[in-house]
């Protein structure tokens, strides 16, 4: 599930939280590429990108490219700053609607697109709290009640999972209404909010000079003094402050106007008008299409571009493995919960096309499908290929909350069920507040933390942007992991997660050390000395990297169908 990446803080007298993003000085190069940066060095946890490259080079190691698939809402094939690191299907013949490479889908030389139909791509979806109310509902608390005791005694684990997400889709479905109605009614007091502060600029002393006449006026000026707090809109004209606030809103608008129609709503379902599939078969694989794009890429393009981005124009924002990956796409995130088939396609979509890491970066709290999920990591597992995963937003233990898809059967388990996967928690450039406030954590069940806050990436235009999230620190690893398995392809998954959990630089600020297995931040550097020196056998290729063998016997079941 996307969400919005903004600081929040509480707006008295509304009774809830004021969505304020801090705007960044574009010309802050240093801060652009802070994320890459040598901790030795610099004192600031970055993850050491361009001393791994040299260090590499110094063992006079070649690389070779290695296919990075992003599972995300889609990506823009075309920015300037992906386009020479995008991944082509070398047996697809592009736009000529045939299936040349006879694998199932249909002039896939980018990914392929698991949202959508021939001519249809899925944009806003529910979440999965709502699906699973929706489904077991009748079941657990229908009309007869006899009925729905036996149900449940029969069906305890779906009964389980009924009753959690009863509970979010109850309470978060509330607060998607109410947060809607709040900030419609700061978009209200806008222009109020000018007219408060029209001929003078923002500060505390302009703001405590003016009496309020209105109740609108009244609100308006507890918006205005909200926006003071932020330093960098201190001293803003009317119109700035007016524009800042128009942005802001909108996106927060938006953001709560879409769960509370549509991702809340048991009413609203677009999957059988936008792919037509039957959802409940899971044997289904070939539906979708090869709109890498969709309706909404920027979360998708954003997390290419921290894999594989290059410089170009004015623009100095890399990729950690931008020397070495091309990025494959395969839209699976809608605005709102991936759905758990999809998940699985998508897992198989990609080791089947030559994807050597794919990276995750999103998550939920209930899995209806989470055993198709499951096997198809399995699956994944048995082919050699890494599995880089976003930890979750919510600063939450995963110990107590889980967060699907998760590579540990239950919540109890100390040890996960596959070896191929990397749990990634986010990381800032505060050496005092290291785990960025948002990430989630665990000491079994998160393996490392990366940068994830202040990250400058691509975005759709072809332009770029800040973003914060695990969703960013996930690729980061993603990266780190491709500069390893292109210059030592025979590190095995295992291999490369251990390298780079061995070698962290640690910090014992805040009890950091005990948020994940590793207790730090990652050092590709390190990470390749340690892979280097415990690993590498003087081979530049193994088996498990061939190019994958097409099947040909495959028949089409439904023709054509984020980010």
């Amino acid at each position: 599930m996307k969400k919005i990446a903004v600081a929040i803080c509480y707006l008295a007298g509304f009774g809830w939280a004021f969505a304020q993003s801090t705007p960044i000085a574009d010309q802050d190069k240093d801060l652009m590429t802070w994320y890459h940066k040598d901790f030795a060095s610099t004192k600031v946890y970055g993850v050491n990108t361009q001393n791994a490259y040299k260090y590499l080079e110094s063992k006079g190691l070649k690389p070779k490219s290695v296919v990075v698939a992003v599972l995300d809402s889609g990506v823009q094939v075309d920015h300037p700053g992906l386009a020479p690191n995008m991944w082509k299907n070398p047996n697809e013949i592009p736009n000529n609607g045939i299936d040349d490479d006879k694998n199932g889908y249909v002039d896939d030389v980018y990914g392929w697109n698991f949202l959508g139909n021939k001519t249809k791509d899925v944009d806003v979806d529910n979440l999965e709290v709502t699906r699973v109310v929706k489904k077991y509902k009748p079941l657990f608390e229908g009309a007869d009640s006899t009925q729905n005791k036996a149900n449940q005694a029969k069906m305890p684990e779906d009964f389980a999972m009924y009753m959690k997400a009863k509970a979010e889709f109850s309470k978060k479905g509330t607060e998607a209404k109410q947060g809607y109605q709040t900030y419609s009614m700061i978009e209200q007091v806008i222009p109020n909010a000018e007219k408060l502060l029209e001929g003078k600029t923002l500060s505390g002393a302009t703001l405590a000079s003016i009496t309020p006449s209105t109740q609108q006026d009244a609100m308006a000026l507890q918006v205005l003094a909200q926006v003071a707090q932020n330093p960098d809109m201190r001293g803003k004209t009317s119109k700035e402050v007016g524009d800042f606030l128009r942005k802001d809103i909108k996106e927060a608008l938006d953001y709560f106007k879409n769960q509370a129609e549509k991702q809340y709503n048991l009413d609203f379902d677009p999957r059988a008008e936008m792919v037509g599939d039957n959802y409940d078969d899971y044997s289904e694989k070939y539906y979708g299409n090869n709109h890498y794009q969709g309706p909404d890429a920027v979360h998708g393009t954003h997390v290419a571009g921290i894999i594989a981005g290059v410089p170009q124009g004015k623009e100095i924002q890399y990729g950690v493995a931008s020397k070495v990956a091309k990025i494959m796409t395969v839209r699976t995130v809608p605005n709102g919960d991936e759905r758990d088939k999809d998940v699985a396609n998508a897992i198989r979509y990609a080791v089947d096309n030559g994807a050597k890491i794919m990276n995750m970066s999103f998550g939920k709290p209930v899995s209806p499908g989470k055993t198709h999920v499951w096997d198809a990591m399995k699956y994944a597992e048995s082919k050699g290929v890494l599995m880089v995963k976003a930890a979750g937003n919510d600063n939450e233990n995963l110990g107590e909350h889980a967060y699907y898809p998760t590579n540990f059967a239950t919540q109890q388990d100390v040890k996960p069920f596959v070896n191929n996967m990397i749990v990634v928690g986010a990381s800032t450039n505060d050496n005092a507040a290291l785990r960025a406030d948002f990430s989630n954590y665990n000491q079994y069940m998160v393996d490392v933390f990366a940068p994830g806050d202040k990250i400058y990436s691509s975005i759709p235009t072809s332009t770029y942007k800040y973003e914060q999230g695990t969703s960013m620190a996930s690729p980061v690893v993603a990266g780190a992991s491709a500069v390893l398995l292109a210059y030592m392809p025979n590190l095995t998954p295992a291999q490369v997660i251990e390298s780079l959990t061995k070698s962290v630089n640690k910090s014992s600020a805040n009890d950091f050390a005990k948020q994940s297995v590793a207790g730090g931040v990652i050092d590709v550097k390190k990470a390749a000395e340690y892979a280097y020196t415990h690993f590498y056998n003087g081979k530049n290729e193994t088996s498990s990297q061939k190019a994958p063998v097409k099947k040909t016997t495959k028949k089409i079941i439904k023709k054509t169908v984020k980010k």
